[in-house]
């Protein structure tokens, strides 16, 4: 029996901790009416302390990781001046595509309208709609004053940065620096190591957020909760099989059906472990197969991991309508091309682990004056939302890495088209 055990995957391990979550909440809601029992012991308590834990040993991740996989990718980069084609062309995709996912997000959000039926407009905090920062200040605030202070203080966007002018000197420098890229290419393994250490608690973290979740809500919660969850799977599926696919074949001419059936392999690992960094070697490794250069995916795949998070704008575009709606706030035009804003600014910050897009969030709520506490309803829910978005956010990378690698004639056609074979190709799958 604890051999069977041992054999479950932590992604069904997650799945498990979800689904007794979501019992062991309901049956809390619905059965236990004593107080003390079930809100001090369990909802403030134990819930609170798991989910929370759980919630700060993820956050305590993400600088050093978007920090050292930024330069290792960078660094990365065989020749120099490749750099500034193949990184701007990469970087302008990637915020594109980030700018239409969160676009689709908000027009479903607009015509399903998941947050109707879950009033909270009496516990909502006051909010002031409002555009908090220029456009001009927000690009002043991308360069860091002091980047140790950047690190410390979590301030991401001048994390980036730092991050890209550290890779692209350590590039240029090679040998000369050849240690210090060593010492970032051994942090970013020790925070993918960490990422992992802190993954095994994952199950017993999702167990107390979704216990919470709905060890609180009501019936009437549980229905728009599912609308939600509906209109975020529908924004990713445009994403993933519209989008990208009219991007490839409008740049490329390439089938994206031979791309599905090459790249499946890559989204089901995606799926399963919900981080876009553990999958950086199965991407690359796909891409090699399909013909694309290392040169081009080395720096395109673990950047991708990093700023282009198509699937979480999606999950962050429905979010926001979902909580304005159900707190009774319109959101005008300028609001919604805040969010739209903020959203792909939000992407560039997000690390490729489990369900930190929700950290973000945070920022994206901000700008628009949203209550922070609408995340707390979603969280619970959101693993299962994650495992989707992931997939649907490596596909991302790997369409705009060919792209880039065809543009650049950096990309054999014949290969992906399965005329010959890749040389010196070693599959990991």
């Amino acid at each position: 029996m604890i051999d069977k055990l041992k054999n479950i995957s932590l992604g069904n391990w997650i799945l498990i901790g979800m689904v007794l979550g979501l019992i062991f909440g309901l049956f809390l809601n619905f059965n236990v009416h004593d107080p003390f029992i079930k809100n001090v012991i369990f909802m403030d308590n134990v819930f609170y302390l798991g989910g929370n834990l759980f919630i700060k040993l993820m956050k305590m991740l993400v600088v050093p990781l978007v920090f050292c996989s930024i330069v290792v990718g960078v660094a990365s980069i065989s020749d120099i001046k490749t750099l500034g084609s193949i990184g701007g062309t990469t970087i302008g995709i990637y915020l594109i595509t980030t700018a239409i996912a969160v676009s689709i997000a908000l027009g479903i959000g607009i015509l399903i309208k998941p947050g109707l039926g879950l009033n909270m407009v009496n516990v909502a905090s006051s909010a002031n709609v409002t555009l908090n920062q220029t456009m001009v200040d927000t690009i002043l605030n991308m360069v860091p004053d002091n980047p140790i202070n950047s690190l410390a203080s979590g301030d991401m966007l001048p994390v980036i940065i730092f991050g890209l002018l550290v890779g692209i000197i350590l590039a240029k420098l090679k040998e000369e620096t050849q240690l210090v890229s060593d010492l970032f290419t051994q942090g970013n393994r020790i925070m993918m190591e960490m990422t992992s250490i802190v993954m095994k608690f994952a199950p017993i973290g999702v167990f107390c957020l979704m216990a919470k979740t709905f060890g609180g809500l009501g019936i009437e919660g549980i229905l728009p909760l599912s609308k939600y969850f509906v209109c975020v799977l529908i924004g990713l599926a445009i994403q993933a099989f519209v989008v990208y696919p009219s991007l490839l074949v409008i740049f490329t001419r390439l089938n994206p059906i031979g791309f599905f059936k090459k790249f499946a392999s890559v989204m089901f690992f995606a799926f399963s472990s919900s981080t876009s960094n553990a999958t950086i070697p199965l991407n690359l490794d796909k891409l090699s197969e399909m013909g694309v250069s290392r040169d081009v995916s080395s720096f395109t795949i673990p950047l991708g991991a990093t700023i282009n998070m198509d699937g979480t704008a999606i999950m962050q575009g429905v979010a926001v309508m979902f909580a304005a709606q159900a707190y009774g706030i319109d959101l005008g035009t300028s609001a919604l091309l805040t969010v739209i804003f903020t959203a792909v600014m939000a992407s560039i910050g997000t690390a490729g682990v489990p369900s930190v897009g929700l950290v973000t969030l945070t920022m994206v709520f901000n700008s628009v004056g949203l209550p922070i506490e609408a995340i707390g309803i979603i969280f619970g829910i959101d693993h299962i939302i994650d495992m989707f978005r992931t997939a649907v956010n490596i596909t991302g990378d790997a369409i705009c890495t060919i792209i880039v690698s065809f543009r650049n004639k950096a990309m054999d056609v014949d290969v992906f088209n399965g005329k010959k074979e890749p040389e010196e190709h070693k599959s990991i799958m």
